[in-house]
């Protein structure tokens, strides 16, 4: 049985009525009726003025009635360059989180198209999240913490970062389409969008998952798809298409805008191009003269649909390009782009309605790439209709577009579920102040909201159909940040020291808001933390008690003459770890620190050290005798009071070595160290002798003189 479909392609320059025929799998174009718009009711296909739209629309079904019968039911498609492209990305901390699954990949692709579509919003004063229906989007790249990488999929790291480009079709451009057929009398029988309309004719499904480009060239905008993996990845559209084209003609041979029109249309099918300027000069220009006129505006279009075909395509090329629409018949446009893609030249190619599988015509219908677009409408109302779809979310009716395979996603999106709202909310983190540092200690992650359709766990990725009831159970909350003061002080500043054979746990000093506090003691929100660590043998002395070792340890000295003497021989000496130490050297965990104390030395001591004599001391030898004469030649005198030579002398006294007998040894000296005596009955005279040689008593003598007395008795005289 034969069905009839009508259809409508409503552009911004025209609006093309096609009646086609459908038996099975075949169709038949039996007439199509193409009027322009009176005045400027479309602008970049949306609906601007209902009233305007609805008359023209009203003039084609009553054209068409008169030939084919009543049409009440109509199909249509919205503008591909009504469609909103807007590029995010979204970064989350995944510190101390488990690996990434597929899941977590899937929810953080929907925060970044909620990131896209706020974007998005944010340049209308009135936008709301409904306004606007995800059409689709394509992940642009993966980082973790700041390095690009293919997959998230089981990494860990501190930041995950993800860009998606996200295709929007404006809500209003639906509702206006709605509008303008019910002032026709007519009823929307399917929607379309027109870049899946051509899609589905030129692309068949098994061809999908190839990564072509399908580029609809009109009037006043190229619309730009994408099919990879066997689904539709990507939109796009730029302002600029056939009538840059029309434009660089009307400028070079000042023509008006519809000569233009014509003279680029005498391109295709002639040698020489005639044409009338605003002056009313008739001139002919051979086509290649007239196609080095209008190159730059060629090149421009082909550089800026290439440009846009590769940020839709993560700058990738891809296999193939197919351009549709009245525009694509621009003269060397195919070779242009070739070279903006670096494709070959079988690689980009124009189809016309010839390509479409299954398709027939009336002999009068023109074969041309500008309609395959309204044809492609109505096949597609018939193999590929967009229905709306109702689902419920929490409760919560929502109704969106099936404009493709529609996933939990899709209802977050339309339900205005935030992709936080996927997540318990973090513990609430510590802000704290540590030696005039801030830092911040996250709270604990929250978990992962559970998802059910119709009951059963599902994610975001699972796909859903109409009826279907989402429930979305929140996740439980993240645990606070909990510290202490231990957990933020590095480790490395407690340490364990052995002093004299003694062990201390040595830690650092810690004030909290000014107070002293404890290793282990809990911290606050906004906490201000100062310490001070251990670092050298002297602080170490202080901090547990020792300071007296340290004055031990002080360098013995004495003043003389009002000057400090050093006396290192007297000092203690230091050792870490049996090495011989200062105290300002560092100290290290486990380091063992020793000292050897010094004997407090004598005035006798000090003066050997000085080399000052104290005594005057000589041997001599007299009569046979050894004798050791000896006397003070200095006094020790120690804060202004005189001691003995063996008295103790503390660290930091004055000293003062006065003189006390400096004379020289004489003869005479002697006989105060000998008990000799000269014989009482001794009568008679005596030779002094040194060395043997005569001397006198007041001669000055030498260490190691054989002093002698040598008597001589007088002789005894006799009596008669």
């Amino acid at each position: 049985m034969t069905e009839k479909l009508f259809a409508l392609d409503i552009g911004t320059r025209s609006v093309i009525g096609i009646i086609l025929e459908v038996n099975q799998d075949h169709y038949h174009v039996t007439d199509i009726l193409i009027k322009e718009h009176k005045e400027r009711a479309m602008v970049d296909g949306q609906i601007h003025n209902v009233l305007y739209v609805a008359e023209l629309i009203t003039e084609i079904k009553a054209q068409l009635e008169k030939k084919h019968g009543p049409l009440t039911k109509v199909n249509v498609a919205a503008a591909g360059r009504s469609l909103k492209t807007e590029q995010a990305s979204v970064t989350i901390n995944i510190k101390n989180r488990p690996i990434f699954t597929e899941e977590d990949i899937a929810r953080l692709e929907l925060q970044a198209v909620q990131q896209a579509q706020t974007q998005l919003l944010q340049q209308k004063e009135d936008g709301k999240i409904n306004h606007y229906y995800c059409v689709g989007y394509s992940v642009l790249y993966y980082r973790l913490d700041g390095e690009e990488i293919g997959s998230l999929l089981d990494q860990q790291g501190d930041e995950a970062t993800v860009e998606v480009i996200a295709t929007f079709l404006p809500r209003v451009v639906v509702e206006s389409l709605l509008a303008a057929l019910k002032r026709a009398n007519l009823e929307m029988e399917a929607l379309t969008l027109e870049p899946i309309a051509a899609i589905n004719v030129l692309i068949p499904s098994t061809m999908r998952r190839l990564n072509v480009a399908l580029v609809d060239i009109g009037a006043g905008t190229s619309d730009i798809a994408i099919t990879d993996k066997s689904t539709i990845v990507a939109y796009g559209m730029v302002p600029t298409a056939g009538d840059e084209i029309t434009e660089a003609l009307s400028d070079h041979y000042l023509l008006d805008f519809p000569v233009a029109e014509i003279a680029k249309r005498q391109m295709h099918t002639e040698e020489q191009i005639a044409i009338q300027d605003i002056l009313g000069f008739d001139e002919f220009h051979p086509r290649e003269e007239v196609l080095a006129a209008i190159m730059p505006a060629i090149e421009n279009l082909a550089t800026s649909i290439g440009n846009e075909i590769l940020r839709l395509n993560n700058h990738v090329a891809p296999k193939a390009v197919m351009l549709v629409g009245g525009g694509s018949l621009t003269p060397n446009l195919t070779e242009e782009l070739c070279k903006v893609l670096n494709l070959p030249p079988n690689r980009v190619a124009v189809r016309g309605i010839d390509a479409i599988q299954n398709l027939t015509k009336d002999e009068e219908i023109p074969v041309t790439p500008e309609l395959v677009t309204p044809i492609g409408i109505a096949i597609a109302a018939k193999k590929a209709p967009i229905h709306y779809m109702t689902i419920t979310v929490n409760e919560q009716i929502v109704r969106l577009f099936e404009l493709k395979e529609m996933t939990v996603a899709d209802a977050f999106l339309a339900a205005n579920i935030r992709a936080k709202q996927l997540y318990g909310k973090p513990g609430h983190g510590l802000s704290l102040t540590v030696n005039g540092q801030d830092i911040f200690i996250p709270g604990e992650h929250g978990q992962p909201a559970t998802i059910l359709v119709n009951g059963e766990e599902a994610s975001t990725k699972t796909l859903i159909k109409s009826s279907d009831r989402i429930e979305l159970i929140e996740g439980k909350d993240g645990q606070p940040a909990t510290a202490t003061i231990r957990d933020i002080v590095d480790g490395a500043s407690s340490l364990s020291i052995i002093i004299q054979g003694t062990p201390y746990a040595i830690e650092p000093n810690v004030l909290v808001n000014g107070e002293i506090a404890c290793m282990e003691q809990q911290l606050k929100d906004r906490d201000v933390i100062t310490f001070e660590t251990v670092n050298t043998i002297e602080e170490v002395f202080h901090h547990t008690n020792n300071s007296e070792y340290i004055h031990k340890l002080g360098a013995f000295f004495v003043h003389i003459d009002g000057k400090p003497t050093m006396l290192p021989e007297f000092s203690a000496q230091l050792f870490v770890n049996g090495k011989p130490a200062k105290l300002h050297y560092p100290i290290q965990n486990g380091d063992r620190i020793t000292f050897e104390q010094g004997m407090l030395p004598t005035a006798q001591l000090i003066a050997n050290s000085l080399n000052i004599n104290l005594e005057d001391k000589m041997l001599v030898t007299f009569q046979n005798e050894r004798i050791e004469l000896s006397k003070v030649a200095r006094e020790v005198v120690v804060n202004g009071t005189v001691v003995q030579p063996n008295a103790t002398i503390l660290n930091g006294v004055t000293l003062q070595f006065k003189e006390k007998d400096l004379s020289k040894w004489i003869y005479q000296d002697v006989f105060r160290f000998s008990n000799w005596q000269l014989p009482v009955a001794f009568k008679g005279q005596f030779n002094i002798l040194r060395n043997g040689e005569p001397s006198s008593f007041d001669a000055e003598i030498f260490g190691g003189d054989v002093l002698e007395i040598q008597l001589i008795e007088q002789p005894v005289s006799s009596i008669t």
